[in-house]
């Protein structure tokens, strides 16, 4: 997530302009989340970062089976991020590939990812057209939301359609 907010489609009255603040140009402030989707329960598991690399994301890995689902089958779907396939990730999976199963998403195709439009719905509540005063209230509002992702009758709840 970025203090530069996502834009999105709004409407506007005829003969005005919407006007998006932006941070300056060369301050970019930026954090990033790591998160998987239960395709069963609607719950998102998530780390928050300030870089990506194979050492942050181990550590999101860790969280997710480790702590989240310590004793249960995991279907990780991954795409071809350089750290997804680092030796030092690729290490770490092999000690549960007993229960772990990675499908590789080809080279760009995130939109088969069901994370991907959690992200989009996630950007839509938190920052979409409108900057955040500052990067501590864009990441204590981030994380608030995704708290709220895994209440059940949460209103910011979302759900990924499983008909087919």
């Amino acid at each position: 997530m970025s203090l530069d907010p996502p834009l999105r489609a709004c409407w506007m009255k005829q003969g005005e302009q919407k006007g998006i603040p932006a941070t300056k140009p060369g301050t970019k402030q930026k954090f990033h989340i790591f998160g998987g989707y239960d395709w069963e329960t609607d719950e998102v598991t998530w780390t928050m970062t300030e870089t990506k690399n194979s050492e942050t994301f181990i550590i999101f890995l860790e969280e997710l089976l480790l702590r989240r689902y310590p004793d249960r089958p995991v279907i990780l779907v991954m795409d071809n991020a350089s750290y997804h396939k680092s030796a030092a990730v690729l290490a770490f999976l092999s000690l549960f590939e007993h229960r772990v199963r990675v499908l590789w998403l080809p080279p760009y195709c995130s939109h088969l990812n069901s994370i991907e439009r959690y992200w989009r719905h996630l950007k839509d509540i938190v920052a979409a057209n409108r900057l955040a005063e500052s990067l501590e209230v864009l990441r204590s509002l981030t994380e608030k939301t995704l708290v709220r992702q895994n209440q059940p009758h949460s209103e910011y709840r979302f759900h990924l359609s499983k008909n087919f």
